[in-house]
């Protein structure tokens, strides 16, 4: 799988001017992500691919690479110019990289975890 990068490697591609796309859901790209990332949901990223321009290097992104390596997959295979982040923003903030908010933190993926999640954190647990 030639498109996964270390969270070093997509540091050094960002710098270099590749897009950069979460494709998690709303409430998590709330809860942390890089910065100057936009969100195009999974969901909705394959109707959207025409935003895409073939010839710009593209990143994928989510919390621990499953979702952002499936896009990387597809959109690999389809000739696009793109790179996964391997082990997701979960190994990005592991590395020490930077996140927004600084104080972010990586949600669960499903509503309701991202539910209990918040109530937990309002709560100081």
């Amino acid at each position: 799988m030639t498109w996964q990068r270390s969270s070093a490697e997509v540091a050094e591609l960002i710098a270099g001017g590749a897009r950069l796309i979460d494709v998690r859901t709303a409430h998590e790209h709330e809860a942390a992500r890089l910065a100057d990332s936009e969100r195009i949901g999974l969901e909705e990223l394959f109707d959207r691919q025409d935003e895409l321009d073939k010839s710009q290097t593209v990143v994928f992104y989510c919390r621990i690479g499953n979702r952002s390596g499936m896009a990387a997959e597809a959109f690999s295979n389809a000739g696009y110019d793109v790179h996964n982040l391997s082990g997701g923003i979960a190994q990005w903030i592991e590395d020490g990289q930077p996140i927004e908010p600084a104080d972010g933190y990586v949600a669960e993926p499903g509503e309701a975890a991202a539910i209990l999640e918040a109530k937990a954190r309002a709560a100081g647990n």
